[in-house]
């Protein structure tokens, strides 16, 4: 069987499928079926607290690891994808990788304020939350983006991937609801934040062990993908507060965060415009990012910073923003390299090439307004003489 080929035919599979059997077992435990429940008792699963028996409450490893793993195995994804961030980015590509990075995030941050301004900052129109809008704005599909720009970018598109990598994970959503007004305490973010900056320092200090945790970066996203899933019901995927907000938040994370970072490389005078279409995605990283926000409340109302109500509220909107979310990542996969195409064509018809750097460009076009300019010879001379 072609299991493994069959989940990367379907965009963000890896991280998607998981998540959806977890969420599509959890919601047959939820429904309490008799003849299910009476099976699991005659196995010897003891009841939960509410006296039912469940598939994912039966115990041991496989309860630790399917039901209440999501945590850990989230900590120990961000600590792999750490380590795969690269510090040492040639001059152009740390430039691009800047520009894009910030610009990104600045559209996030914008849609997210505004949107909590006119609606509601934890349920505002179609039930997106700010949290929600932030973490699939501000967090690109590195792998897409990678392979977009390999194909129709240059060499300092595909470069600026070590830059962009700094998005991965919660830090500029959690920094931008900081920003906002949410008390979160500085050993939030470290808390947070630790296993990240760890792996990016084991990675630094020697390439072998970035290459040693390198295959586990994407071994570990089913696992987590799944214990999220398991905690959420699938009801809450078939309403209008998933579905339509889901492919909202995609087409303004492709339209309005690749309109930003077009913006930002027409400022700083760079010519082609397929990196910024190819980073306007939402990764099936940012699917992780509720959980980790709502790890961080926890933390800050135990230091009093936030009250034990405040820090539900974020512990509330999980199974939301991640369906959420969970919906921008497929439909941005699908849409964002139709977009890219279209940028491509659109700038060769004006000469621009985009897998030339901005110098071999300019050369390329000086080249073209050369021949141009030359005076086209018939049979019988200069035309026009």
């Amino acid at each position: 069987m072609k299991i493994k080929d069959t989940i990367d035919r379907i965009p963000g599979g890896l991280m998607i499928v998981p998540l959806f059997l977890g969420a599509l077992i959890n919601t047959v435990d939820q429904l309490h079926l008799p003849f299910i429940m009476e099976f699991l008792k005659s196995l010897g699963v003891s009841p939960t607290a509410d006296g039912h028996h469940e598939f994912l409450r039966i115990g041991g490893f496989s309860e630790a690891l399917f039901k209440n793993g999501a945590n850990t195995l989230c900590a120990l994804f961000l600590f792999c994808a750490g380590s795969q961030m690269n510090l040492r980015v040639g001059g152009i590509a740390l430039k691009k990788g800047v520009i894009l990075t910030t610009s990104k995030y600045a559209a996030g941050i914008t849609i997210g304020f505004i949107w909590g301004i006119l609606s509601d900052p934890v349920s505002g129109f179609l039930g997106l939350s700010t949290m929600a809008i932030i973490a699939a704005m501000t967090n690109g599909n590195g792998g897409m983006y990678a392979a977009l720009t390999g194909q129709y970018g240059n060499r300092s598109d595909v470069g600026a991937t070590a830059v962009l990598s700094l998005n991965d994970g919660p830090f500029f959503t959690l920094m931008a609801l900081g920003m906002m007004g949410s008390q979160f305490p500085i050993i939030a973010f470290v808390a947070v934040l630790l296993p990240i900056a760890i792996g990016m320092l084991l990675g630094n200090l020697d390439p072998k062990v970035r290459d040693f945790l390198a295959p586990a970066e994407n071994i570990v996203i089913p696992f987590f993908a799944f214990a999220l899933g398991a905690n959420m019901n699938l009801k809450n995927f078939f309403n209008s507060e998933v579905v339509l907000a889901g492919l909202v938040l995609a087409l303004m994370t492709i339209i309005i965060s690749g309109g930003f970072m077009v913006i930002a490389f027409k400022i700083f005078k760079q010519k082609s415009y397929i990196a910024p279409w190819a980073e306007a995605s939402t990764a099936g990283n940012a699917v992780a990012t509720p959980a980790a926000i709502a790890a961080a409340a926890t933390v800050a109302s135990g230091t009093g910073l936030m009250t034990a109500a405040e820090a539900q509220v974020y512990q509330d909107i999980v199974a939301i923003a991640t369906a959420q979310i969970s919906v921008a990542t497929i439909t941005t996969a699908l849409l964002v390299p139709f977009a890219v195409i279209l940028a491509d064509k659109y700038q060769r018809k004006r000469g621009i090439i985009g897998t030339l750097e901005d110098d071999e460009l300019r050369k390329s076009l000086e080249r073209q307004n050369t021949v141009k300019s030359v005076p086209e010879r018939g049979l019988g001379g200069v035309q026009g003489e």
